[in-house]
């Protein structure tokens, strides 16, 4: 289970240098923190049933993030008018 939290290390990593070239500062230390996070989890070598918790914990706080920020946040828009 460590293996797949490197590897989503290491894919935040590659959206990040994305971001990055794409000149989106914002989401480029996003994922840069996410990266981190990620590669810190994948070598603290805990157990299967922590590391499905702590994905549970982390998709719990990125949806309700997502949906405050597409309902209250976000503005709409209506193409080029």
């Amino acid at each position: 289970m460590d293996k797949v939290f490197k590897t989503l290390g290491f894919w935040c990593a590659m959206f990040a240098i994305l971001f990055y070239v794409g000149h989106m500062p914002m989401m480029t230390i996003l994922f840069v923190a996410k990266t981190g996070f990620f590669i810190l989890l994948g070598y603290m070598k805990l157990t299967e049933r922590m590391y499905m918790y702590v994905f549970c914990a982390y998709l719990i706080l990125f949806f309700v993030g997502f949906t405050y920020y597409s309902t209250f946040l976000l503005e709409p828009s209506f193409g080029n008018q």
